[in-house]
């Protein structure tokens, strides 16, 4: 069967689409879907016989358009809410990821057939490639804890073990009418649950949307007993399924991520998913006599059905995409949804923080570190190196998750120590991955890579490839031509100088600890070698400890290089030798050899040459890609400038490649100088007794 959305979606047909309900209007995401489908959303009467009228659903405003369309003989296009929405709901002003577009009738609507119903009907969904990425799809969905709304929190616990979940959903919601279902059909379903499972818990979960006042559902509290339970905690809809024995469910959405997590749910109405042969139905829909695999029934709902769209790019996408961007909105939301208190910030670093950490609903309140007594209400954020052990006490002793948080790995264009705000950051629950003394969580990722799927070490594979291409690295400064004139009879190795006071010197290095001494024994063991000595970007501008001057360097290097750009200075080089900088990371993503003299977070693994010392908590044996799959997608988390939205690091990766980033203001350079020179004269006022001593801010914090 073709795309039941004809040639629209390629963009070479457009079709006028008239609109009678405000909400394709000034919903601007909805108008852009739209739009890039094809369709050219009016206001006026459509032409008799000719054109045809946009609905939302079967929602009661959607029969203004119906009129009209009846009316004018015009066909109707029914617009929903793609089955992977959003974080929060649509009542809490999220835009949807994608949407559906059927031709024909609603996808709920058991009265009619759909688009999504011809295609499962008649569709060839029997391509191994096509199912391949349905199974992966499902992994995926299952591995990122997603579903159609995403605000909820996965640590939240189900106070049963072997129990029978029955779905509830809210009142008056159009898929239960159109579904073949009604009030009494809940009642029946829980009997039904309780009269087949004489021995089991009865959880019932509520709709997200019943949290508000104005939404209800089937079930309250007087539906419960001493073995059923309503859940109205925001759990996950992921583990609630996977801890079930059988799903009971009439039309909601969740009965088809049963299936996708593996169950055969007790159907009560007609949704699009039943009647395929993956469900126990009630009363099967006639006209479905097809027998479908989960693959099959995931393709053409997931993979072919919607429109997808990428709010980064502005554009239509596939369904992995959205995955991506979902799953870096969605652990932004859970990770932060309770606000943090944040200790040890910089005033300059305040306002980016604000914006990284503080989505909708949420909010970061910053402390000085001698307030911590009073700042344990919420979990707590402060700049790694600069915990103390009453920091540490006082959020254990409150129960209290606190984070240490550093730069991460695609940081920004340009530096930090010139006031340019990271656009990523690590925060980390465990340690710090700078910090071998401990375990970090990163660390932890590592060793437990062996669990990744093929579809995330594809991706990780795939990312890296893009970073390659676009020459990205941590600072993204420099020329990038190098190295032309260089021997191409000798080994070129590659030495990146360090800041020499850096926390990961003195926690990661072994008996190498200075510059100059990690360039004599570089030479040392490679005599023949050519030598390259980069300098640190923030030793270079002379802004951090470690500069060497150019004839001692060139004792034991063939060539200092000034003002040269990490990727550049990497890609003219055979191998790299470095205590524990970051450039030997994004060297072996290059392909190149490294030498360790210290111990990083990328050593110990078995990918590196490791001449400092081991650490027998390292058992792990991650490939490449897993590696890049935990340093750069699982660890840290990214914000994209241009949306102001958190989002995953491939989108990241061509903000820095193409140059579409902030590069701190005026405003943040004054403030951070104004900070300087306060705490340069904060002493005297302190000691004259000064009464805007306290607000001297975090004068000696990161």
């Amino acid at each position: 069967m073709p795309d039941p959305r004809g040639d629209l979606a390629d963009g070479g047909y457009r079709q006028n689409l008239y609109v009678f309900t405000g909400g394709f209007l000034w919903n601007r995401q909805v108008r852009r879907i739209l739009a890039l489908a094809g369709y050219d959303l009016k206001i006026s009467l459509p032409r008799r016989g000719a054109d045809r009228v946009a609905v939302w659903g079967r929602t009661p405003r959607s029969g203004r358009g119906r009129a009209v369309a009846r009316w004018r003989d015009a066909g109707i296009v029914t617009v929903e809410d793609a089955f992977l929405r959003s974080v929060r709901t649509g009542r809490a002003g999220a835009p949807p990821m994608g949407l559906v577009i059927d031709t024909q009738g609603a996808y709920f609507d058991c009265n009619q057939a759909s688009d999504l119903e011809d295609l499962l009907n008649f569709a060839a969904l029997d391509d191994p490639a096509l199912l391949a990425r349905a199974e992966g799809g499902i992994q995926a969905i299952r591995r990122a804890d997603l579903s159609k709304y995403n605000a909820h929190d996965p640590a939240l616990a189900i106070d049963a073990t072997d129990y029978v979940l029955v779905i509830d959903q809210t009142a008056g919601d159009a898929s239960i009418r159109y579904g073949g279902a009604d009030k009494a059909t809940f009642a029946a379903m829980l009997a039904a649950a309780r009269r087949e499972n004489p021995d089991s818990k009865i959880l019932i979960k509520t709709h997200p949307e019943t949290t508000a006042r104005f939404r209800r559902g089937h079930f309250t509290t007087a539906d419960q007993d001493a073995r059923t339970e309503l859940i109205t905690a925001p759990v996950s809809p992921q583990r609630l399924l996977a801890g079930a024995s059988r799903v009971y469910c009439v039309t909601s959405l969740m009965g088809f991520e049963a299936i996708m997590a593996g169950h055969r749910p007790r159907v009560f109405g007609k949704p699009f998913y039943g009647g395929w042969g993956l469900s126990d139905d009630e009363t099967p829909p006639a006209r479905r006599a097809r027998k479908l695999s989960r693959a099959a029934l995931f393709a053409g709902a997931m993979l072919i059905y919607p429109v997808w769209y990428d709010p980064y790019r502005r554009r239509l996408c596939e369904f992995e995409t959205v995955v991506e961007n979902l799953s870096a909105q969605a652990r932004a939301w859970r990770e932060d949804r309770h606000g943090y208190v944040a200790l040890g910030m910089r005033l300059w670093k305040r306002h980016p923080l604000r914006r990284f950490f503080a989505g909708p609903g949420t909010r970061i309140t910053f402390r000085e570190q001698r307030q911590v007594a009073g700042a344990t209400g919420r979990p707590g954020l402060v700049w790694a190196g600069k915990e103390t052990d009453g920091i540490h006490r006082a959020f254990r002793s409150a129960g209290q998750r606190l984070g240490r948080v550093e730069d991460g790995f695609l940081r920004s264009r340009g530096l930090g120590a010139n006031l340019v705000p990271p656009l990523s950051l690590v925060v980390d629950d465990l340690g710090i991955y700078y910090d071998p003394t401990r375990e970090s969580r990163l660390e932890r990722l590592l060793n437990e890579a062996g669990d990744l799927t093929d579809t995330e070490l594809a991706r990780a594979k795939k990312l890296r490839a893009g970073l390659i291409s676009g020459g990205v690295s941590k600072y993204n400064i420099g020329a990038r031509e190098i190295g032309a004139a260089w021997p191409r009879d000798q080994t070129r190795i590659l030495v990146p100088g360090q800041v020499e006071d850096d926390a990961s010197i003195r926690l990661g290095a072994g008996d190498i600890r200075r510059n100059i001494d990690l360039l004599a024994r570089t030479r040392v063991e490679n005599r023949h070698a050519f030598i390259a000595y980069k300098p640190h970007p923030d030793v270079e501008a002379g802004l951090r400890i470690g500069a060497i001057d150019d004839r001692d360097a060139l004792a034991h290097a063939d060539v200092v290089l000034r003002g040269t750009d990490a990727i550049a200075a990497i890609n003219a080089c055979d191998a790299v030798w470095t205590i524990t900088s970051l450039l030997g990371f994004e060297a072996l993503l290059r392909g190149k050899a490294v030498t360790c003299l210290g111990t990083p977070f990328y050593a110990g693994w078995g990918l590196t040459d490791d001449l400092g010392p081991g650490l027998a908590r390292r058992v792990g044996t991650p490939s490449l890609a897993a590696m890049v799959h935990a340093v750069l997608i699982a660890y840290p988390r990214y914000f994209d400038p241009v949306t102001g939205l958190a989002c995953p690091p491939e989108v990241l990766a061509e903000r820095l490649a193409g140059g579409r980033v902030f590069a701190g203001g005026l405003g943040i350079r004054l403030l951070a100088k104004a900070q300087g020179a306060f705490a340069t004269f904060a002493p005297f006022w302190r000691g004259r007794g000064c009464r805007f001593a306290a607000i001297r801010g975090s004068a000696g914090d990161i």
